[in-house]
């Protein structure tokens, strides 16, 4: 990577994270995907993989050490939390919300691919960006990374109800108020295998109380769920 400018990024650290970097070829090869290394094999030979692998880690733990440390729920609920808190959906607007998109080095092909693969790149380059902290400043300055930009979110997460399984809960009040199962049914498949996009209805006693769509049958119940969830919220009298 030598001979490649490095002020943007150094700028970004100054103004972003609040540190310039001794070693900014961390923060470079954070933000690098190994598409961009298959197109540029001669100058570049590292991706962001392996700091995805650390950052993925730490983040896990430093989220984990903020939920034990302040709340006295149990184990169950805790996990929810930080399941909702680092999933991809989270830590992909985290990224996008940081503005490091600009800086992201990828292939031609990976700039122009979908919304779906946009965010998982978003959320991939989040962790490698924390694997990069973690090396450069230590343990305290991802701490109060994940406090600014990740734990920050979890009130309204919980005000929400965001951090429950969506089927369970659904379930839960269906049971409750119509005193029946939901039943999912694939309602149309489209795309290719590898980019294939699932349409599937909710019904709770025979009638279609919402839809979701997903990448995965798993994930297009989930969007399901929420959206006979709003259905059930707005009977609700107010």
């Amino acid at each position: 990577m030598s001979g490649m400018p490095t002020g943007p990024y150094q700028d970004f650290a100054r103004t972003v994270l609040g540190f310039e970097y001794d070693d900014i070829q961390l923060l470079i090869k954070a933000l690098t995907h190994r598409s961009y290394v298959n197109e540029h094999k001669k100058s570049v030979s590292e991706h962001n993989e392996r700091l995805e692998f650390l950052g993925d880690a730490v983040l896990e733990l430093a989220v984990t050490d903020y939920l034990f440390n302040n709340f006295s729920e149990p184990e169950g609920i805790l996990t929810s939390w930080r399941a909702s808190l680092v999933r991809t959906e989270s830590i992909g607007a985290a990224g996008d919300k940081l503005g490091y998109e600009p800086l992201l080095r990828m292939s031609k092909g990976e700039k122009q691919g979908s919304d779906r693969a946009r965010q998982q790149i978003l959320a991939n380059s989040f962790e490698a960006l924390i694997g990069s902290i973690y090396l450069e400043k230590g343990y305290q300055e991802v701490e109060k990374f994940v406090a600014k930009h990740i734990t920050s979110k979890l009130e309204n997460i919980i005000a929400e109800g965001t951090w429950r399984d969506p089927k369970s809960h659904l379930q839960e009040v269906s049971q409750r108020v119509d005193s029946a199962t939901p039943q999912y049914r694939v309602i149309s498949e489209v795309g290719p295998d590898h980019d294939k996009i699932f349409t599937l209805g909710v019904h709770v006693n025979g009638k279609l109380l919402g839809q979701g769509a997903g990448p995965s049958k798993q994930i297009a119940q989930q969007e399901a769920a929420k959206t006979a969830l709003a259905e059930y919220e707005s009977r609700s009298p107010k």
